[in-house]
């Protein structure tokens, strides 16, 4: 085992085994197995607190009564154990108030595990689309805060760290609350450690079905449009308290943007929102949506980047809705049906090299800029 970045590790061979003891790095501790397992009770099943296509992650308590969340990898990564340590050390610099902190890892006997800091409120999947008895009470203050907030951290991934992170998995079970539902991004920059094939989907994409871009389900073009279709399917969520992966939607069994789109043709948008929302502004809301619809458009390059989104969602903004097309739909191999042809269009536009008309840049587009801030009643 190579550490010599990393400063000397004392170790013993007992068994002719390295043990490696807990040391602090630059910015990441490194953990021995044995104190992980003391910490999470031998690993119990009471302790598990998630789980998905890269691990399971339990709850633990440290020697010094720090609380923490345990990922356990389920997958080995190619690297060696130097890269590996050195990727962790890249990834504990990408550090936002909206990203969770990476406090460590531990790699050993072929175990390979992440030890983050531990976030009370779980996830905004299970507090937004949990079982009612898990659920916290999300006011549209509160959702909005928390589209902004996570708007905020892939903004910092993709324009502020160094190297950028794509981080190819938002949804609702990656968004962290804290204890004052504040959210955090959970697995940035995790895909980095994982061979290609080693995914959620198949051995080209990584991802949840109904956040997946289109043109990265199907052709695996992975850019921060990716991320940012991704996050217009998180808002949806958000305002229709729906899931978009196990959901569907009418006669027609639509996916969650596909029946907001009918919706809107059919001048029916205030029909996706939360039964929960009792109060909100109706215009605010709206905005909302007609933002996740311009994130959520077939053709990449319709799609506005994050610190333009954040622009979006911050201010009371008029949006040129002619400027709108219908959003791109991934399906599982089980159905191929695609939304109204519509990945054939953003495909010709790349080949004839026409650049979309940027909806965002100009003060034409938007004609109002004051923040919308009175609640008012439904």
């Amino acid at each position: 085992m190579d550490c010599s970045c990393f400063g000397v590790l004392q170790s013993h061979k007992d068994n002719k085994e390295t043990q490696v003891q807990e040391l602090t790095t630059n910015n990441v501790k490194l953990f021995s197995y044995n104190s992980l397992r003391s910490a999470t009770e031998h690993f119990h099943p009471s302790n598990k607190i998630g789980g998905g296509g890269f691990g399971v992650v339990y709850k633990g308590v440290l020697r010094d009564g720090t609380r923490v969340a345990i990922k356990c990898l389920s997958a080995e990564s190619k690297q060696g154990t130097k890269e590996f340590l050195t990727e962790i050390d890249v990834i504990s610099n990408t550090r936002h108030p909206n990203l969770v902190q990476l406090i460590g890892c531990c790699v050993e006997s072929g175990n390979r595990m992440l030890i983050y800091e531990y976030l009370e409120n779980n996830s905004l999947a299970s507090a937004l689309l949990g079982s009612k008895g898990k659920r916290a009470p999300l006011d549209w203050p509160k959702r909005v805060a928390i589209c902004l907030g996570t708007a905020s951290g892939l903004a910092f991934l993709h324009e502020e760290a160094a190297p950028p992170i794509v981080h190819r998995d938002i949804k609702a079970s990656n968004i962290l609350l804290d204890e004052n539902l504040h959210p955090k991004i959970g697995d940035f920059g995790l895909a980095k450690l994982f061979p290609e094939n080693v995914t959620h989907l198949s051995t080209r994409v990584a991802g949840t079905i109904g956040y997946l871009a289109p043109e990265y389900a199907l052709f695996g073009q992975l850019t921060k449009k990716a991320d940012v279709y991704s996050f217009g399917v998180l808002v949806l969520e958000i305002i229709s308290g729906r899931s978009s992966s196990k959901s569907a939607f009418g006669v027609d069994l639509l996916v969650l943007v596909e029946w907001v789109w009918k919706l809107r043709e059919e001048g029916r948008l205030l029909d996706i929102i939360d039964p929960e929302l009792t109060e909100y502004p109706e215009s605010e809301l709206l905005r909302f949506i007609k933002v996740s619809l311009f994130c959520t458009q077939a053709a990449p390059t319709q799609r506005p980047n994050m610190k333009q989104v954040i622009e979006m969602l911050s201010k009371g903004v008029n949006l040129n809705e002619k400027l709108l097309t219908e959003p791109g739909v991934y399906r599982s191999h089980r159905s191929k049906r695609l939304s109204s042809g519509s990945l054939k269009k953003s495909s010709s536009t790349r080949k004839k090299g026409v650049q979309s008309v940027n909806p965002f840049a100009t003060s034409t587009k938007f004609e109002s800029f004051q923040s919308v801030t009175q609640m008012l009643p439904r």
